[in-house]
């Protein structure tokens, strides 16, 4: 599971056998997210953040979107 990046103890990440669209998983302690990157910051998926984790998650990956698709693409060699 390759890590982008960590931040406020978030671990941004996506597993290796993933699949389009462009998307991220959030981790801290037991919980865990997923979002779209591509083709906007959407959440699919939610299991044990509060709503105050969510918006920051968000602004997190939103600010990183690039960085998080520039990791995606290499990665998966696109």
């Amino acid at each position: 599971m390759p890590t982008i990046f960590i931040a406020f103890g978030y671990r941004f990440s996506f597993f290796s056998n993933d699949h389009d669209p462009v998307h991220v998983h959030i981790m801290k302690g037991e919980c865990s997210a997923r979002y779209d990157v591509v083709p906007h910051v959407k959440l699919i998926k939610n299991y044990k953040f509060k709503q105050t984790d969510l918006r920051l998650i968000e602004n997190l990956i939103e600010e990183n979107r690039e960085i998080i698709i520039n990791r995606w693409n290499e990665f998966f060699k696109k």
